[in-house]
């Protein structure tokens, strides 16, 4: 079995792959390596260079290989930058989408694995948010993924494939050093470089409508994100679910101020902090019900936050990012 993995090199991407392999699934990634790193990939794991909005390239790309599906991962993520620069994220979040779907129609590729996220949410009105809730999303980001839903069942629809969409919550943690996530836009990568700076971390909002003012979310391990894909992989490809949005979360929220203490008990020592106005775009709480995803696939996270928080910790931090 073979899937074509778009974004394969960044760091959820990366962590996918590597569990396909471990599940016994070939995997040829496709990344333009404009933030991915191809060091972060196992050996003997094809990696084209290329961007997925170029449909010609991808057309090539799914008759050489002839994938049994694919998994796409590839995508702008900022919420903050998508909000300063909203269409820079329509161009490159859907176009890219429709290029890949359009190779899928024209090659007859038989399964689609979406990333989506749970910005499609936007604030819901009750706690855990199920798949069935409404999508009322804050930012251009959260947009751009329920739009590519959106497109995912229309495409499905006309050419017959199968599609699951998986809506991420926080994802964070390491599966190993290389694999860590580098960017400087998640909130723990941004507590941990600021304690390897030796300067305050910023919380941005402390007037929210929660317990103790700041955003709650429910943070997942990247490694459990990976195993998600692997069970949707494989439940696609055996017919077992064919048309499918699931959420892909612990359902247990946390919030900014208590991610920083966790923070701070994993390094041994407090982490200080200063507090900004909100960002634009960004939600008061948003937590998972993972009933769905448990009750198709039997998959249900296996770490928790002190897992997640110490095996984010326990990597080296670049002390050029910015935090």
């Amino acid at each position: 079995m073979r899937w074509l993995v778009t974004g394969g090199a960044g760091y959820i991407g990366a962590h996918v792959v590597t569990a396909l392999g471990e599940s016994g699934v070939e995997s040829v990634v496709v990344d333009d390596l404009s933030t991915g790193r191809a060091a972060r990939l196992p050996l003997g794991v094809p990696l084209v260079r290329a961007d997925v909005r170029d449909s010609t390239t991808m057309r090539e790309l799914f008759r050489r290989y002839r994938p049994d599906g694919v998994i796409h991962l590839a995508a702008r993520k900022d919420v903050a930058e998508s909000t300063a620069h909203p269409l820079r994220y329509y161009q490159d979040n859907l176009d890219g989408l429709r290029s890949v779907l359009a190779a899928v129609a024209a090659t007859g590729t038989p399964s689609v694995l979406f990333s989506s996220s749970a910005a499609v949410y936007g604030t819901p009105p009750r706690s855990p948010v199920t798949e069935l809730d409404r999508t009322a999303p804050e930012n251009a980001y959260g947009r751009t993924k329920l739009i590519g839903e959106w497109m995912l069942r229309d495409a499905a629809a006309s050419a017959g494939f199968g599609w699951c969409a998986l809506r991420y919550f926080n994802v964070a943690g390491a599966g190993a050093p290389h694999l860590r996530d580098t960017g400087g836009t998640n909130l723990v990568p941004r507590l941990l470089q600021a304690a390897a700076r030796g300067i305050p971390a910023t919380v941005y909002g402390d007037d929210y409508p929660t317990p103790d003012g700041t955003a709650v979310r429910d943070y997942v391990h990247v490694a459990d994100i990976a195993d998600a894909h692997v069970s949707a992989a494989l439940a696609l490809r055996h017919r077992e679910i064919h048309d499918e949005i699931l959420n892909i979360g612990r359902g247990e929220g946390a919030s900014v101020l208590q991610m920083i203490d966790a923070v701070a008990a994993a390094l041994g020592h407090p982490l200080p902090y200063v507090t900004e106005p909100r960002r634009a775009g960004d939600p008061a709480a948003v937590v998972a019900s993972p009933a769905r995803i448990r009750e198709l696939l039997g998959w249900r996270a296996r770490h928790d936050l002190d897992d997640i928080v110490t095996s984010a910790a326990a990597q080296p931090v670049p002390e050029t990012q910015a935090a």
